[in-house]
């Protein structure tokens, strides 16, 4: 029967290393929340009305007006923070066991990451409550810091002279197209990934692999279930846990919020950025902070981590969650030299880690 399958007999028959955990799950979970995307995003659009004086009103429409339009609202926009989330503990298993050394793989990986950060902006844009348009605002100004080009750059996203109608249709259609082309390289990146092999905690390389099913097929599934029940708990329990309440008031370009801060997932680059005084410095530094990224596969590393590499990853990646944290703090003296530390150790230990 499998003969007739040839695609799912590469994935039952593929060969695995016996010894892989369960953080090599977050692969397939990604994979499963970016169908759940795909999936709610293509209802929402049924109802949604990318117009500045109809946009905020349609999703309230949604949550309020259509059968069970509220729960796939919120699997939507939580499933972006359940996405990213998976993205993020994807990447720091990569790093901790340095499976930056397949080229390839990583390079579409961290390209993906840079298409999933655009995307879920871009998406938080489409309600056009208050700290979406000020968001919108806020992010695109940053592109009027490159010389020469910038302003002319800003007025061609925003369609004119400030962020309005043209701006949340231009939105509107990359947040509807970034998807299947994060769909598309993504099954590049597996691709990739099962041409070399699928690495393991040791680092070693062995000729003695299992089929993939039904070990680690059943290991995958058992992961769903735990991730899919959390998901479903926020979701019934807790759907605004990761909403900005100024979100709910209708976009308004004469009133700025108090304190305008992106989503969660953002914080640590928005942290970055707003401890630079110099705008362009700050907008380099941020940029950076996802691209730095590509530059791991190019040291001389091996596979095995020491115990000093493991120590200096867990150092770096208590110091992204404090940069989190200082992202979403108000701007004060305090938490800005705060950051500026932070800032300049994220970009030390991202540095000095592949040579440990």
């Amino acid at each position: 029967m499998l003969h007739n399958f040839p695609l799912i007999k590469s994935l039952i028959r593929l060969p695995t290393p016996p010894n892989i955990s369960y953080f090599w799950n977050f692969g397939s979970t990604i994979g499963f929340f970016l169908m759940i995307q795909i999936l709610t995003g293509i209802f929402l659009t049924m109802h949604y009305a990318p117009h500045t004086e109809y946009a905020f009103y349609s999703v309230v429409h949604i949550m309020n007006d259509i059968n069970y339009g509220y729960i796939i609202r919120y699997c939507h926009c939580n499933g972006a923070s359940f996405f990213m989330l998976f993205i993020y503990l994807h990447i720091f298993r990569g790093i901790y066991y340095k499976r930056y050394s397949n080229m390839n793989a990583w390079m579409i990986g961290v390209s993906l990451l840079a298409l999933s950060m655009a995307t879920a902006f871009l998406g938080y844009v489409l309600p056009w409550g208050q700290m979406s348009y000020w968001g919108a605002t806020v992010i695109t100004n940053l592109v009027s810091a490159i010389p020469y080009l910038g302003e002319s750059i800003v007025f061609w996203l925003w369609g004119g002279f400030s962020v309005d109608l043209p701006t949340l249709n231009r939105f509107y259609t990359f947040h509807f197209l970034l998807p299947f082309i994060i769909s598309f390289l993504s099954v590049i990146h597996l691709l990739l990934i099962h041409e070399k092999g699928s690495g393991n905690p040791i680092g070693f390389f062995s000729s003695f692999k299992l089929d993939f099913w039904p070990f680690f097929g059943i290991k995958d599934m058992l992961g769903f279930f735990f991730f899919i029940g959390f998901f479903f708990f926020i979701i019934f329990y807790g759907p605004e846990m990761f909403s900005d309440p100024d979100n709910y008031i209708k976009a308004n370009s004469l009133v700025t919020p108090q304190h305008i801060k992106p989503e969660w997932y953002f914080l640590f680059a928005y942290a970055i950025l707003r401890c630079i005084p110099n705008k362009l410095l700050g907008v380099v530094a941020l940029v950076m902070s996802i691209l730095i990224f590509f530059f791991l596969p190019f040291y001389n590393n091996k596979l095995k981590t020491s115990l000093m590499y493991q120590s200096i990853f867990f150092f770096w990646l208590f110091n992204l969650m404090l940069l989190t944290w200082l992202g979403g703090c108000p701007v004060k003296d305090v938490f800005t030299y705060m950051s500026q530390i932070s800032g300049m150790l994220y970009f030390f230990f991202i540095l000095v880690l592949p040579f440990l």
